[in-house]
């Protein structure tokens, strides 16, 4: 398959995963690298792999969870896409992030969209009022390219 086909048949699965959702009591479910655990106040965090926690909201932007970040980027196990998958996240809302996260992402079925705002709760609007952009290759970080 190029890589045409695999971005159309991610895609699809995306969408078919979103209709599941939102057909059945399973809510999707938002993850944002932030700096600490105060939930849709929490700053942002910089660099999606050494945040310090992930917060979870649903699509209607009620934190359902906030996880601290214990990728082998912390000294623990595994990586950021893995323990988000791990956790049940659809889409991940960042500042920025190299191009393995993003195809990571894209392997777990992990929509990744980016946007510059301080706080998770703007990022969240952001992305509920479609005014962020979604991750290709044009957004990685230029330092994170390996």
């Amino acid at each position: 398959m190029n890589e045409n086909q695999n971005e159309k048949k991610r895609m699809k699965e995306m969408i078919q995963r979103m209709i599941t959702k939102l057909r059945g009591d399973e809510k999707m479910k938002i993850v944002i690298p932030t700096e600490d655990m105060n939930g849709l106040e929490s700053k942002v965090s910089e660099h999606f792999g050494k945040c310090n926690t992930y917060t979870f909201v649903d699509e209607n932007g009620n934190v359902t969870m906030i996880i601290h970040n214990t990728s082998e980027h912390m000294g623990g196990v595994g990586l950021p896409p893995e323990i988000m998958k791990k956790n049940g996240a659809d889409i991940l809302l960042c500042r920025g992030l190299g191009p393995r996260a993003l195809e990571m992402c894209r392997e777990f079925g992990i929509d990744v969209y980016v946007g510059q705002v301080e706080t998770a709760g703007e990022m969240f609007w952001l992305w509920k009022n479609k005014k962020i952009k979604r991750a290709d290759a044009n957004d990685v970080c230029e330092e994170h390219k390996h």
